[in-house]
């Protein structure tokens, strides 16, 4: 498990690099954070994303998702925290799945301060 985490986390600090994105948290989401992975599962990772400030003021936005890998191994792919919000003001449970998932490869103060602020205005709890 200590291997591939670190592969994990090495993929996570390449999409920082060559996105151009800062990581605010990334968890497990599949059958591996629920305890009901079989000895080929895959491994979801899931993680909400922020681009510098610059990116949101422009008339060309762009993509707000980013899908790094998929393969027999790894399944990488996150939300830019703009479309997590959207999504989650809509009633996608995605956030709500991504937020309370036990394996956390990595989170930040900031993703604290969103959930703390994501409190007043959503029904629910972040956790």
């Amino acid at each position: 498990m200590r291997d591939i985490l670190a592969e994990i986390n090495e993929k996570l600090d390449e999409i920082e690099k060559k996105e151009g994105v800062r990581i605010l948290h990334a968890v497990e989401s599949g059958s591996r954070a629920w305890g009901f992975a079989s000895p080929d599962s895959d491994y979801d990772v899931r993680f909400i994303y922020v681009r510098p400030k610059a990116d949101y003021l422009r008339l060309d936005e762009p993509k707000d998702f980013i899908e790094w890998q998929l393969d027999e191994v790894l399944d990488i792919n996150g939300w830019d925290l703009k479309k997590a919000l959207k999504q989650f003001a809509k009633g996608n449970a995605t956030l709500y799945e991504w937020s309370g998932s036990p394996i956390v490869y990595r989170t930040t103060d900031d993703w604290a301060r969103v959930k703390e602020t994501a409190k007043q205005y959503f029904l629910g709890e972040i956790r």
